[in-house]
Formats: C-alpha cells, sequence, structure tokens
C-alpha cells in the first residue's frame, strides 16, 4: 500500500480534552508517523504519514470519542517525509 501525508485541521471542541495525546497513543498502533499540536486560535493542526486506510482509521477513532467534539476538518494531502519514525505531540 501507498505511504501518503496528509495535514488537517481540526475545529471545535478538539482542546483540552485530550486529542493530542489520543492520536499519540493511537499512531504507532496504526503505525502512523506525524506530529499534532495545538494552535492559537483553539484549532488542532496535525501531520500523519502512512497508508490512507490507517489515516482513516485515525480520524473515525477521533471522531468517535465521547469527550472530543469535531465541527469540521480541512485536508490537504502533502509530500511526504522521508526519515521520519514517530508520532510526537507539539
Amino acid at each position: 500500500m501507498a505511504v501518503i501525508r496528509e495535514e488537517f485541521i481540526f475545529h471545535g471542541r478538539v482542546q483540552g480534552v485530550g486529542f493530542r495525546y489520543k492520536v499519540k497513543y493511537l499512531a504507532p498502533a496504526l503505525e502512523l508517523t506525524g506530529w499534532a499540536r495545538n494552535e492559537y486560535d483553539g484549532t488542532v493542526t496535525m501531520q500523519v504519514q502512512g497508508t490512507a486506510e490507517h489515516i482513516r482509521e485515525l480520524v473515525e477513532e477521533l471522531e468517535d470519542d465521547r469527550f472530543i467534539h469535531i465541527d469540521w476538518v480541512e485536508e490537504h494531502e502533502i509530500a511526504t517525509e522521508s526519515g521520519e519514525r514517530k508520532f510526537r505531540v507539539m
């Protein structure tokens, strides 16, 4: 399966609800790398790299969380980064 990298900007109740730490826990289990960070405007930006199927699984898990409430998501495919080995929270 092809490896892709996507950037997401999550809008809604996504800060202060364990969003980034849930991603940090789930990403390695799905063999995903990348990063997530809180933004000053209350959104969370995430770049994630792996198969499209695993990236979809990650986003679905976030949408099903009882504490996280995603109103909408901006999503863009971007260039992959070679040499990235883990997922980190910034």
